[in-house]
């Protein structure tokens, strides 16, 4: 599957305000979310790195202790088992890629 047309997957809403797609490559996950204003997720961690890129909005990304706004056109990595936390402070549309693969996000099956 060399092409995907993420438009076309199936939209989950893992919580209030996360809607998401996802596909997964032979090594990584790709989750295209639209976030609702004020959407939050607690502070956690896992053994995935992770790499946010904002492509509209705006969101509170807390890394490590460290709390950073993160906007339309920027990216945050997160290391893998570093604590971090995400408040959507405008409603936004990200891409949020997982290495390795990731099977389950909230307790939901990917």
């Amino acid at each position: 599957m060399p092409f995907i047309d993420a438009r076309a997957l199936p939209v989950l809403e893992l919580k209030q305000g996360w809607r998401g797609r996802f596909f997964h490559s032979e090594h990584m996950t790709f989750a295209y979310y639209d976030l609702a204003e004020g959407a939050s997720l607690h502070e956690h961690a896992h053994p995935n790195e992770e790499v946010w890129h904002v492509l509209e909005g705006e969101v509170s990304l807390t890394l490590g202790g460290e709390t950073k706004s993160v906007v339309a056109g920027c990216a945050a990595v997160v290391p893998k088992e570093t604590p971090h936390a995400v408040v959507a402070t405008k409603a936004s549309r990200v891409i949020v890629v997982d290495h390795p693969v990731r099977h389950e996000v909230g307790g939901v099956r990917i």
